[in-house]
């Protein structure tokens, strides 16, 4: 209950700091990691949990089912045959890249074998920093950038997650539930997939049949509806969940998109929930004692993953794709949420591999220490610029926009139509292209 109380005072001041997160490059994704390592064991110690608690688990597992099957109706395929090409290369070279480069130099300075090397490679392939969504989100943000950024982070966390579970059964789980088997593990992924995309085209079906349809106060409640059915289905059958909701989300977005646009608030608003509720149990995590087991030589992997891997990796990717230099630095340090890597994280750790607490601890701090960096570098990449936040004196201009007076009419000086409404529109037209510039 403390931990729950916690959560509900963090949720209650993030709505409150939601402005100024907006008008600025703050995220309130913060406030719930800071939320959960201020209770934790590693400071009031108000809430005791291990990462094989049950509470970790259950929480783990439903945010990420919940984040990808999101993340899956952000990506319809319709969309994807317009504009495929500069994601592609991100996922294609870049993924890849950055997966290769954390691999080697994990092994060869932190000296994990290659399998969980590998395993470290592909948990932090798809991480950037959890709290660069609301940057993504904006409007102000140039459409090839947007795209770019929500198609990468659609997908990667859905094409990490088979690699993920495949190095993790190649490790060698040793916990007494673990499959030990790749065929198993191809099975549960098979089983996920068929599911993901199997439900939601029966349900699109008997919803197109003659005298059924869902009047729009209860239309966002369908694609929820497929989400809990099938997040039971594979639980109930051993399918693998994750996959099933990163598939579903996909073919709702592209066989119902009426559907899955109707649900999106309701959605994003699910999503936000369960991601923060998994950020305060995993800050909860973050102990002393994990940042003073790293070696020197993990705290070198995670400097060079987070200012020369992925940067290096996305980089070289989008050579040629005609994207501005300002604009592929920014994507090059943010990128996508990541937010399956704490998942993923979590995953590793239970599982029980020989060197599955160092790979968790590696992966640990290289989130918590890039997911902190996002203020002080939008402001070197000058990101407060790109996405359009007004300074001070740009108040007129945010005025204009939102549609007010940017000149309060003083009292006893009110102008006539003839003598001052030439003026007033000069004026305003002036500060809307000040405004678009």
């Amino acid at each position: 209950m403390v931990l729950v109380a916690v959560f509900g005072v963090a949720l209650l001041i993030a709505v409150l700091v939601s402005g100024l997160a907006a008008r600025s490059v703050l995220s309130t994704s913060l406030l719930f990691l800071l939320a959960g390592a201020a209770v934790g064991d590693g400071a009031l110690g108000l809430v005791h949990i291990t990462p094989d608690s049950p509470l970790v688990t259950a929480t783990a597992d439903l945010a990420l089912f919940t984040v990808l099957f999101t993340d899956g109706m952000h990506v319809s395929f319709p969309s994807l045959r317009s504009a495929w090409r500069t994601p592609a290369r991100a996922l294609g070279i870049g993924m890849p890249l950055a997966f290769a480069g954390v691999a080697v130099l994990t092994h060869y300075l932190v000296g994990l074998d290659w399998t969980t090397s590998l395993l470290v490679g592909a948990v932090l392939s798809p991480t950037d920093p959890v709290f660069a969504s609301a940057i993504v989100g904006r409007k102000e943000v140039p459409a090839r950038l947007r795209q770019l950024l929500n198609v990468e982070s659609g997908l990667n966390d859905g094409l990490a997650l088979p690699v993920v579970l495949v190095l993790i059964t190649a490790a060698g789980p040793l916990h007494a539930e673990g499959n030990g088997s790749l065929g198993v593990v191809g099975l549960e992924l098979a089983g996920g997939l068929a599911l993901g995309v199997v439900v939601p085209l029966l349900v699109t079906a008997v919803v197109r049949l003659p005298g059924l349809g869902a009047e729009p106060r209860l239309q966002p409640l369908g694609p929820l509806a497929v989400g809990i059915v099938l997040y039971a289905a594979c639980h109930l059958t051993g399918a693998n969940p994750y996959l099933a909701a990163f598939a579903a989300g996909a073919v709702l977005a592209s066989c119902a998109p009426q559907s899955a646009h109707a649900f999106e608030l309701l959605g994003e608003a699910l999503a936000e929930l369960s991601k923060f509720a998994a950020l305060l149990v995993f800050g909860a995590l973050l102990t002393p004692a994990l940042f003073g087991g790293l070696s020197v030589g993990g705290y070198v992997v995670v400097v060079l993953a987070i200012v020369l891997v992925r940067p290096a990796s996305l980089l070289i990717s989008l050579l040629g794709t005609g994207i501005d230099r300002r604009e592929r630095w920014v994507a090059a340090w943010f990128g996508p949420k990541g937010f399956a890597s704490v998942v993923y994280g979590l995953l590793v750790l239970q599982a029980g591999i020989p060197e599955g607490e160092q790979a968790y601890t590696l992966i640990a701090v290289c989130i918590a220490v890039h997911s902190s960096s996002d203020v002080p570098i939008a402001r070197v990449f000058h990101v407060d610029d790109l996405i359009g936040i007004p300074d001070d004196e740009d108040d007129t201009t945010a005025d204009v926009v939102e549609g007010r007076d940017p000149q309060p009419q003083v009292p006893g000086t009110a102008a006539g139509p003839e003598s001052g409404a030439q003026d007033d529109t000069d004026l305003k037209s002036k500060e809307l292209r000040r405004a678009r510039t």
